[in-house]
């Protein structure tokens, strides 16, 4: 079994006014939401986490959906991607993003719309996947306690990667590139494509 750092504490949705926010609505920025009216689904989704959606997240969204195909399982999982806040809502992948996905042969979305976790998004998710310690806790301030057994940090599935002690979860951080400049790309789509294959198998084991 892979070690995993997972969420066992934070307040419930009701106690916060961030997460209240996130109860009352599925989307306060108007955005479309293409999932209004279709029947209940029975895949299994998986949703990356990061600040704004629009570097790590979608990059392990695109990442771990390829993955997912190539392991003939596209049919029974879904991936998806999200923020903890709003601050690059409706914005698309930071084209430095995009540049080396597609120096690794990956094939972008159409459209990408950033955005802050919804509702919608946190009651179908079987597994959530924060890239950060910090998002971890961002993301559990806006979940229920219900859900909280299902987050787990994304390198926590790296089996080769120790398991940090309580409260130093940010050892095993997936990289910022935000700052930087396309070495920070290209070391944070390496640590994505690391540890895909570990979540791949996992979530396999799960169906």
């Amino acid at each position: 079994m892979t070690s995993m750092i997972s969420a066992t504490f934070m307040t419930d949705c009701q106690q916060t006014g961030q997460a209240a926010d996130l109860c009352r609505e599925t989307d306060q920025k108007g955005r479309p939401d293409y999932r209004q009216g279709e029947p209940e689904r029975h895949r299994y989704t998986v949703m990356t986490v990061c600040t704004g959606n629009i570097c790590r997240s979608p990059m392990a969204e695109i990442i771990l959906r390829a993955q997912f195909d190539a392991a003939g399982l596209s049919s029974q999982v879904d991936v998806e991607s999200s923020g903890v806040s709003d601050e690059e809502d409706s914005h698309p992948i930071d084209p430095r993003a995009v540049r080396v996905l597609r120096q690794r042969g990956y094939e972008i979305p159409a459209h990408h719309y950033a955005h802050r976790i919804t509702r919608d998004e946190v009651r179908r998710t079987d597994l959530f996947l924060p890239m950060t310690a910090s998002h971890m806790r961002s993301l559990l301030r806006q979940i229920p306690a219900v859900k909280r057994s299902q987050v787990h940090l994304y390198r926590s599935f790296d089996p080769n990667l120790p398991k940090p002690p309580a409260g130093r979860e940010d050892m095993i951080d997936l990289v910022d590139p935000w700052y930087g400049g396309p070495k920070d790309f290209d070391i944070a789509i390496d640590q994505i494509e690391e540890v895909a294959p570990y979540i791949v198998d996992w979530v396999r084991r799960q169906l």
